[in-house]
């Protein structure tokens, strides 16, 4: 079997991949943090937009876009948090042209919000609570596997090995076809153009 990877987790094991992530989370927009070194990291983020938080959404943007400008002038990917904000996320993604390796992280919604995304060439994670949406395994279900990722984030005592599992069972495929998909997503994902 191919090698399982975590897009985005906040528990790391050496044995399954993940890459090295620096960015402010949206929640943070208002706190005087300085910017992580973005050179050191794999993939800028999580950053973007969460307008069921009480943090002011101007300050989300201004440090959304501080994110993006980092990421455009250095060929960065980005992780994106999105949270009731897909068409703000995806106007101000708009504005940075040559950003165009983007990935949602835990992502909850509908076909047509995913369609909406996917389109734009960018890529779908799932984690512990997309799976509990009817609508959103309605998404992993039929979406296109080329733009799947899965990840622990939202559930650091999940095992990414249940998240594949579960992912399988949706798509009616073997794990081990499922994670090679994956990890052929990683390698075209993480690829120098």
């Amino acid at each position: 079997m191919k090698r399982l990877i975590d897009i985005h987790t906040h528990n790391p094991h050496p044995e399954v991949t993940s890459p090295q992530m620096a960015g402010i989370h949206p929640w943070d927009a208002e706190k005087e943090i300085p910017l992580p070194d973005f050179e050191e990291c794999d993939i800028v983020g999580e950053t973007g937009l969460d307008y069921a938080s009480t943090t002011s959404r101007e300050a989300q943007r201004k440090l959304f876009d501080l994110h993006l400008q980092a990421a455009a002038r250095l060929g960065k990917p980005v992780v994106i948090h999105n949270v009731k904000a897909t068409d703000d996320v995806l106007r101000i993604l708009g504005n940075y042209p040559t950003i165009r390796k983007v990935v949602f992280h835990g992502f909850i919604g509908s076909v047509q919000m995913a369609d909406s995304i996917l389109r734009r060439g960018y890529y779908l994670s799932f984690g512990d609570r997309s799976l509990r949406s009817p609508r959103t395994r309605e998404v992993i279900a039929t979406m296109d596997i080329r733009r799947l990722f899965v990840e622990t984030d939202d559930n650091p005592n999940l095992e990414i090995e249940e998240v594949y599992n579960e992912v399988a069972k949706l798509r009616n495929m073997s794990v081990e076809t499922l994670a090679d998909e994956i990890d052929k997503n990683y390698e075209i994902f993480f690829a120098k153009d």
